[in-house]
This record gives C-alpha cells, sequence and structure tokens, in this order.
C-alpha cells in the first residue's frame, strides 16, 4: 500500500460542496435557518483555510508557550461555542463552563498525552493540537447539551437532581452511541487516515481505542463537572 495521501485537486473539492447545495436547498425549502447554515458553510471553509496555514507555522515551531496559548484558545472558544443555545445565561455561566471544559479535557489529554503516548517533549504540536481539538470540540457538544437539557429540565419546575440525571443521560447518548458503532457503522477519521497512509490496520485499531476511551472520558467529565458546578449558578426562581 502507498505510504502517501493523495493531493486533492481544488476542481475535484469543489464536488464536495454538491451534497452541501441539496442539502441548502431542503432547507430553504422547508423554511429553516438557511442563512445560518450557509454561514456556517462559508464559516467552516475560511477557519479551516487559515488554521491550514496557521498550523504549517506552528508544526516547526519550538515553543511550548505558544502550544500553551493556543490550548488556553481553544478551551474559550469551545466554552463560549458550548453556551450557544442557553439564551440570557451565557455570560453568567462562561466562567463555570471553561471550568468544566478545561478540568475535564485537561486531564483527559494529559492523560493519553504522557501516559499512553509519552510525548518528549510535551508540547508535540503535530500530536497534541490535534488530540486537543477532538478533546476540547467533544466536550464543549457534551457540556452544550448537557446545558440546554439541565435548563430545559429546571424550566419544567424539575428538581436540580432530577434535571442534573436529565442532562448527563441526553449528554451522553451521542458518545456511547459512537462507542457501539465503532468498527461497525463507521470507521472514524483517525483510523480511516491512518489506513489510507499506509498504517496496519491492526495499529490504527490501537490508535482508534485511544480516540474512543478520550472521547468518552472527556465528554462525560466536563459534563458532570458542569453539572456539579452549575447547581450554585442555577438561576430558576
Amino acid at each position: 500500500m502507498s505510504n502517501s495521501i493523495q493531493v486533492i485537486p481544488l476542481t475535484s473539492l469543489s464536488f464536495a460542496f454538491i451534497p452541501v447545495a441539496i442539502a441548502l436547498y431542503f432547507l430553504y425549502q422547508w423554511s429553516l435557518n438557511t442563512k445560518n447554515a450557509v454561514y456556517a458553510i462559508v464559516r467552516m471553509v475560511v477557519q479551516l483555510l487559515i488554521i491550514g496555514n496557521l498550523l504549517s507555522f506552528i508544526f516547526i515551531s519550538d515553543n511550548a508557550w505558544l502550544i500553551t496559548l493556543i490550548l488556553i484558545i481553544m478551551v474559550l472558544a469551545s466554552s463560549w461555542i458550548a453556551l450557544n443555545n442557553i439564551a440570557g445565561k451565557k455570560i453568567k455561566l462562561l466562567v463555570t463552563t471553561i471550568v468544566a471544559i478545561s478540568v475535564g479535557g485537561n486531564f483527559t489529554l494529559l492523560m493519553i498525552s504522557q501516559g499512553v503516548l509519552q510525548l518528549t517533549p510535551w508540547y508535540q504540536p503535530q500530536l497534541l493540537i490535534p488530540l486537543a481539538g477532538m478533546i476540547f470540540a467533544n466536550a464543549m457538544n457534551s457540556v452544550s447539551l448537557s446545558a440546554e437539557r439541565f435548563f430545559s429540565e429546571i424550566n419544567n419546575n424539575a428538581s436540580y437532581h432530577d434535571a442534573r440525571n436529565q442532562a448527563l443521560h441526553a449528554a451522553s447518548i451521542p458518545v456511547i452511541n459512537s462507542l457501539f458503532a465503532v468498527g461497525l457503522v463507521s470507521l472514524p477519521g483517525m483510523m480511516t487516515g491512518q489506513i489510507l497512509s499506509g498504517i496496519s490496520p491492526l495499529i490504527a485499531v490501537r490508535y482508534q481505542i485511544v480516540v474512543m476511551c478520550m472521547m468518552f472520558s472527556s465528554a462525560i467529565i466536563s459534563s458532570v463537572l458542569f453539572l456539579i458546578l452549575v447547581k450554585n449558578s442555577q438561576t430558576k426562581k
């Protein structure tokens, strides 16, 4: 098997937007938020183009402070985005969210980078940044689901205990489903990328086990921390 991944020409890349256009058409026909979807797609492309150029610089740097700054930015950005669906409470809950994602995500990142991979130095950007991205993004999604369900339950006069349990249950569904599906329904990105680059599937599987463990743990731990901390900032009257 070849050890190089095919470079995608821009003309070929354009085919990826054909199903995107079809999806946008149905959003428009069904009177849903098409503008927001278009904005999200455009922003995704711009962000990835920018980060592609930045990572090219970061990967050749040997600066622990720069990597630390990037990790902080990732935590702050994921915390802000996680609260997008919580109207009127975003600012108040920001510190709580930052603590939950930072502690849950960084603990998981530490165990993976130093316990499993034993990175030397610890700030190897080629490995640390992609791992941190997966961990913080997963924690962000889980906390977002937890927050939305928690306040929905609170607004329906549920007790803190019941709202907390329902919120954690809702947040755990996607990550638990992904555990059931991996290898049967889906071959996740890291595993697929490694196989395409010529790495033995037996080795790729070990890395994917690490990824699935870190996704599960970062999601649950961050959600648990958020739901514990949010009790003190819960605004039900």
